[in-house]
């Protein structure tokens, strides 16, 4: 593996960290807990840690998942940022 190549992943991997970072609004909490949901059947709501911006503007949302597969990952990562609220997730 050279340095270029990222680092595999070997799955099941538990307690994978996923953050987002996504606009403010009323209700996304809960929309994005249903989409998690759908990807990841061990979802535990209480790794959930919402963090404003300064501005108010954004927010910051950090979770844990026992990550299955890199399809399971890239569905996740696509349905987050289906929303349209969600800028970023890593």
């Amino acid at each position: 593996m050279s340095e270029s190549d990222p680092p595999k992943i070997q799955f099941p991997a538990p307690d994978y960290p996923i953050s987002v970072v996504a606009d403010t609004r009323d209700g996304f909490v809960s929309e994005l807990e249903a989409i998690v949901r759908s990807h990841c059947d061990d979802y535990d709501p209480e790794t959930l840690k919402v963090t404003a911006s300064k501005s108010g503007r954004y927010q910051s949302f950090r979770f844990a998942i026992t990550a299955q597969s890199e399809a399971q990952l890239k569905a996740l990562h696509e349905a987050l940022k289906a929303t349209g609220s969600v800028h970023m997730v890593l």
